[in-house]
Parts: C-alpha cells; structure tokens; sequence
C-alpha cells in the first residue's frame, strides 16, 4: 500500500478505528506494505478534485513509468517480475497495491523505495515531483510486511531509541522524549488492532482513493477504486471488490483478457496522462532531512545493544553459566598440578584447551548476531545509520560481558590447577582469553552478516575456527605444516598460534621443574621450555 499525506481523515466501527493524519499514515500492516511520503518544499495548496491532472497540491508526487523489474533465471535467462508498469501516487490521496500473492507488489514498493536487491535489473523511470532522484531521508518511511524489531525492548523504550537516532542533535533530550511520546499516542502504541486474513474489509476498502491491481506482474487496473467494480462488469468479470478479490483473477486467460481490456481503456489513458503532467511541472526537489550525528549514533546504539544483551538470557548470561561449569571442569581435572616434570606437560594441555576450545564456545552467541543483523539491516536501509556505528555500537556494548565471561571462568581455571603464581601473569592470561574471545565474536558476527542462517552460520563459524586450531602449531610443529595451505597462509592467520605463545610463555618463564633426567640437574628452569618444542599427548607446539 502507498500513501502520501492528506488530511485528517477518520472512519470508525465498533470493531477497530483508522486515523489518518498529514504527516502519517494508518494502515492495515496486513495487506502488505506501506510507503509514506511527505514534503519539505512548501507549495501552493490547491486541491483539485477527481482524476484531472491536478499538480497544484500539497505533497509529493511519485510516478512511475514502463517499469520493468527482471531477475536472473539461472540457464533460463532471466525473469520478469514486473512488465511496463505505469502509475503515480499522489499527496492527498491513498493508493492501495493489491492482488493475488506472488504478483508483484512487494516488489514494486521495493523498487519505488529502491530496496531492490543485487540480482535484480530494473529499467523504466521512477520520478519524485518530476525529478529523477532517490527519496532522501527523513521524506519518506517504509514499513515491511515483516517488521524486525528487538523483542527485549518496551514499545516506549524501542519508540525511544528509534527518535535518538533519527532526531537531529539541534533537539534537547526533552524534546527527543516529548516527541516519540507524542509518536506513541498518534501510532496507538497502547492499543492496537489486528486483521485475520490478507485482503482489506469493505470498511477499509471505502478510504482507497487509487487501486493499482496486480496480477503476474502486470497491471490490470489502476484508477479510483470507486470505479473499479465498473471496470471489471464491462469487462464481464463481476466482482465486489469490497468483499475481496480472492476469486477475482484465477487463469491465465483471466488475467491477459483484464490486461488487454485495461491497456484499451480510458482509466489508462488517463493514467498516462496524468504522469505526464506531473512530469511536466515542476514540483520542487526533495530536501534531506537532518539526523543525529555519527557519535550520538554510537552511544545510542550502545546503550540499545547494552540493554539488549543484559535482557537477552541466551546472548551471554547463558554462555558466562556454560563458560563457568568447563572452568569448574578444567579446575577439578587439573587441580593442583605441582611444579614435578609431568606438569609440565599437564600445563600445556590445560593452556591449549583453554585457548583453543574453551574460545570457540563464543560460537552459542551466533543465533543473537543473527537478529542484530536483522534489525541492523532494517534500519540501515530506512537511513538512521550506517555499518560503522553499528559495529563500534555493539562492540563496545559487548566488551563488559566478554570481560566478564573471561575474568571469571578465567580465574577458576587459572588458581585452582596452580598456574603461574602473581597477578601481573593471571592478568596477562586474562587479557590474552580476552582477545580470542574478542576475536571470535567479531568472527560469528561476520559470518552473521553472510550466512543469516542459523544452523549454516554456526557451522561455518565452527569450520572456520577448526582450520585454524589445526593450523595453528600445536598438533604439528611449524616446519612440519604443509606449505600450500597450512604453512601459508593458515600459521600466520590463525590467532591461536598466537595465543599458544603467549600463554606458553606466560606460564613457563620464570618457573623451576624437577628433573627426571639421571645424572642430570635435579630442576629444569622453565625458559628452557618457552624456547623449544613441547611434546604433549596428541602433538607439539613450537613457541619461542
């Protein structure tokens, strides 16, 4: 459905009420989509009445001509989703896309947006006040059949969020506050109304001013909706298109012999007609309107996120309980190791795992990323921000739960097996868990952004990290690493290689072991061991 402002316009029932303001549009979510559009270059208001071709109104006009949406068909070519469209949508009026699912309307409002995907070709003209130029932001909103939202916010705090990163600085915060309060009360955010199946009620039907009816991708209507039923009894298609239009259009016949009657037509004529006057006048241009700036996006985004992953059970709160119970593990099966030679071997058991294993756990993260990406997606391309402060926004958000989930699994696999005594090494050891955990989360979210599946994205990411804990010089010794694809580049790329040097030589250094050499010394410092191989029970490792 697309609509432009118009003014103040109510019908009511005992069932539900739609309130349609100049500035927003109520509609029935439903139905399918909605587009709204408004002005911010002042013109005469002038409004002329039936289906002349009246310019000197209030508003936007949006036109669209002979347009052609195709998509690549594999061998076959290619597809058309849509086939020489022409039509306009006009300030004052409401026009609604309807019919059959599959014919197209998702995509033309996707196109009149420009939210076509990649894949798709698009040719014809799309023109707003008869300038060919994108809707710039804050002139237009779009509202998805599907709408994202984060499910741990209110409907006053995710209102909130959204006017923080929309309103401009130059508004106070209690001005920012007053109006997504006044949003609220204008959306009916504290009582709403549902419909039950996808074709409008008569009683939503009556406030169409403009059908474009659909079908297979052609146009077999477009003018007043009041009219429509007339156009289809000459055409000896009877319909009451106020009770819906399940049955109207079911063969192919049907729909070719609408098409050609309405091509035949005056209703398109006279949609030909009123494009081209529209295109002919100069309406003004659209003007961008201002937003908050990069860093108010930034923060806002981070105490978003921060409020998200606190509510969010399973985005960490549930990793810190899995984190602690493997921590708790490690702890009773390593406990106490000594300082005898055999700990040697049982310490860099415990390191490796920790850095290798316990790390790829942050992979549980995966299907919360996966809705960020979602909701990210969705409001990037509605203009409220962009990649970078989302990323600096959910980074910065997640640093306290990654610092927690690493200072206290940490500390429980770190003091009670006896590692190296002293805190400058416990918070090296922590710093070090950090990084790979930093590391890894940054992973899945890049994953996320790729494969927005969840069962494909938690196994790519597990691939991924496999590949390099195999690679990163604790099962084989470097010089043993096959050249082409393990030596170079997976060695060098695989953060564990260094993690394990790291913590290797945290550990070792500065440390004394018993010998069991006959005849040897009776210790062996710890260095010796940071500045060659380690053998352990399925490998080596080369640090120094």
């Amino acid at each position: 459905m697309a609509s432009l402002p118009r003014p103040s316009k109510q019908s009511s029932s005992s069932d539900h009420r739609l309130n349609y303001q100049s500035t927003s549009l109520r509609y029935n979510q439903e139905i399918k989509a909605a587009l709204e559009v408004k002005t911010v270059v002042p013109m005469p208001s002038s409004r002329g009445g039936g289906d002349g071709v009246a310019t000197d109104r209030d508003g936007v006009f949006l036109t669209w001509k002979d347009l052609w949406v195709t998509v690549s068909d594999g061998k076959k070519g290619s597809k058309s989703i849509l086939q020489g469209l022409t039509g306009y949508a006009r300030p004052g009026e409401l026009l609604a896309i309807m019919g059959p699912s599959g014919c197209g309307k998702s995509t033309l409002l996707d196109t009149l947006a420009g939210r076509l995907g990649s894949s798709t070709r698009q040719t014809g003209d799309i023109l707003i006040n008869g300038h060919k130029q994108r809707l710039a932001y804050g002139t237009s909103a779009y509202v998805t059949q599907d709408d994202t939202l984060i499910t741990t916010l209110t409907v006053k705090e995710a209102v909130y969020y959204s006017a923080q990163l929309q309103l401009p600085d130059s508004m106070t915060r209690a001005e920012k506050e007053r109006e997504s309060r006044d949003d609220n009360k204008r959306n009916g955010a504290t009582r709403c109304h549902e419909y039950k199946n996808w074709r409008p009620s008569g009683e939503v039907f009556q406030l169409f001013d403009s059908l474009c009816l659909l079908s297979a991708g052609k146009v077999v209507y477009f003018g007043p909706a009041s009219q429509a039923n007339e156009f289809f009894a000459l055409n000896d298609f009877e319909t009451d298109l106020e009770q819906g239009l399940e049955d109207a259009i079911t063969t192919e016949v049907a729909i070719n012999t609408l098409t050609k009657a309405y091509k035949s037509s005056d209703n398109y004529q006279q949609v030909k007609r009123i494009v081209t006057g529209i295109c002919e006048k100069d309406c003004g241009t659209l003007e961008e309107r201002n937003h908050s700036s990069f860093l108010t996006q930034c923060l806002v985004l981070t105490r978003r996120s921060f409020v998200n992953m606190y509510r969010d059970l399973g985005y960490y709160w549930l990793r810190v309980a899995i984190y602690v119970s493997l921590s708790l593990g490690l702890a009773t099966l390593f406990y106490n190791l000594g300082s005898d030679n055999d700990s040697i071997q049982a310490r860099g058991s415990l390191l490796m795992f920790i850095a290798s294993f316990l790390t790829f756990m942050t992979i549980g993260g995966f299907p919360s990323f996966v809705e960020d990406m979602k909701v990210f997606e969705r409001e990037r391309l509605n203009g409220h921000y962009g990649a970078t402060a989302f990323v600096i926004g959910n980074t910065f958000s997640a640093l306290p739960y990654l610092l927690l989930i690493s200072v206290i699994p940490g500390a429980i696999a770190y003091f009670l097996p006896g590692l190296h005594k002293g805190y400058e090494h416990f918070i090296y050891f922590v710093s070090v868990l950090f990084a790979c955990m930093m590391l890894v989360e940054s992973l899945m979210m890049t994953v996320a952004s790729i494969v927005p599946n969840f069962l494909m994205g938690i196994i790519t990411g597990a691939g991924i990290q496999a590949f390099m804990v195999l690679g990163g010089g604790f099962f084989r010794l470097p010089k043993d690493l096959p050249q082409p694809f393990w030596k170079y580049p997976m060695y060098y790329i695989a953060f564990h290689k260094y993690a394990y040097q790291g913590m290797f030589k945290n550990e070792f250094e500065g440390l004394t072991f018993l010998s069991n050499e006959a005849g040897g010394p009776q210790t062996i410092p710890g260095e010796k061991h940071s500045e060659r191989s380690m053998a352990s029970g399925n490998g080596c490792l080369q640090v120094g």
